[in-house]
């Protein structure tokens, strides 16, 4: 357990201090969203790309990982929609149910990743990431048309910003570079890497400082359905594929890292512009993300 808590503590204590910071307003309201669209269209499309454009993804069993992860996200979306009826939820609020299930935070997943297992780690991580990004976007967007939260005109926005989300294009960059050999000539290798060096700690602390401690006081049916199926069932289901399938040790501990992370951050702002019910959003993302800092380190002590 020491190994584990000594790769992840530090990561937990990082976004306690973006709570901090937030909790202060410091150094005031408008720097973080900034802060927050640099990291997202930048700092850690950089560290994507760095990352695939020179990994050697032959050490990554891709096809199985796949399997693994978008096996669980579809297993459980398509729980949620045949749930849906039970839960008695509005279609707005249904929406951020749904994300809170099945998005993941992208920033603790990678750091983790390479907390525990180094470069390998990084770069299954990173693997992953190319994996569900463009699915999960997908899903998300799908279930806000079918629950009718927006229009014709909201549906070709969501097209939109599907096609021109910086994650998926550095996901694409970063292979397309290195199937070609292509990988980072000259100085942009170290340019690259230094950039996306900086995404991680200052994702982490902007992660902390978009928790909002008050959204913590709705606790409802859809919340405790979300919170049970991110933090409990889905981990518990990827681990028991991972050991069907025979993934190696590395790959294992990566795709249930990835399985049980809190929800995205980002997820918030997709249910504003949507039409999801935000405030239910935000007792999601702080829920899980502080929960997480408890159930994590547990399904990690089952493997690692």
């Amino acid at each position: 357990m020491g190994s584990i808590t000594g790769a992840l503590g530090p990561l937990f204590l990082l976004i306690l201090l973006g709570a901090a910071i937030g909790y202060g307003r410091w150094p005031n309201s408008a720097f973080w969203p900034q802060m927050e669209r640099l990291i997202y269209f930048m700092l850690f499309p950089a560290m994507l790309v760095s990352t695939l454009a020179t990994a050697d993804v032959s050490q990554v069993p891709v096809v199985r990982l796949a399997l693994v992860l978008l096996g669980a996200m579809g297993l459980f979306g398509l729980g949620l929609w045949y749930f849906r009826d039970w839960l008695r939820l509005s279609p707005a609020a249904f929406t951020s149910v749904f994300q809170g299930a099945v998005r993941f935070n992208t920033y603790v997943g990678v750091a983790g990743a390479a907390a525990l297992h180094g470069s390998l780690g990084a770069t299954t991580a990173a693997v992953a990431v190319a994996i569900m990004v463009p699915v999960v976007n997908v899903m998300c967007v799908a279930s806000f048309v079918a629950a009718g939260t927006l229009g014709s005109a909201g549906l070709g926005k969501s097209a939109i910003a599907l096609a021109k989300n910086p994650l998926i294009l550095a996901c694409l960059a970063g292979i397309a570079l290195n199937l070609t050999g292509v990988g980072l000539p000259g100085w942009s290798q170290d340019t690259m890497e230094l950039l996306g060096g900086a995404a991680l700690p200052l994702g982490l602390v902007a992660v902390g400082v978009a928790l909002r401690p008050s959204a913590l006081l709705r606790v409802d049916r859809g919340v405790v359905a979300t919170n049970s199926i991110k933090l409990l069932l889905m981990p518990a289901f990827v681990l028991c594929l991972a050991w069907a399938l025979g993934l190696d040790a590395v790959s294992r501990d990566v795709a249930l890292l990835f399985a049980a992370l809190p929800t995205a951050t980002s997820a918030y702002i997709l249910a504003r512009q949507l039409g999801g019910d935000a405030e239910m959003m935000a007792a999601i993302i702080t829920g899980q993300t502080l929960l997480a800092m408890l159930t994590l380190p547990l399904w990690l002590r089952l493997v690692v």
